[in-house]
């Protein structure tokens, strides 16, 4: 499980993007160029949280594992964990909204 082998430091946040969508509803397969950035992802693992500047205490994360998240079109940090499924590392500042 890519949580186990990797643990985000401070506000970093471990997802998982979507796939993109290879095929439309009426079964018409699309080309490589033609397909959309995906911009969903899924939460895989997060850090403890940032420190406070003035107490050192760590500020919780407003995200947890297993929720799904609105990502940028560009940034993060991609990471290859040796599977075949893409991962990125983003800071929490960095994730646009959670969906429900």
């Amino acid at each position: 499980m890519a949580s186990r082998r990797l643990i985000p430091l401070l506000d970093r946040v471990l997802v998982q993007r979507a796939e993109a969508l290879t095929k439309t509803k009426g079964g018409i397969v699309l080309p490589e160029k033609a397909q959309s950035k995906v911009l969903e992802g899924t939460v895989i693992a997060v850090g403890p949280g940032a420190r406070n500047a003035q107490t050192g205490q760590h500020v919780a994360l407003g995200v947890t594992v297993g929720e799904k998240v609105l990502l940028p079109e560009y940034g993060g940090t991609k990471v290859d964990l040796g599977d075949a499924k893409e991962y990125h590392l983003f800071r929490e500042s960095d994730i646009l909204a959670k969906i429900d």
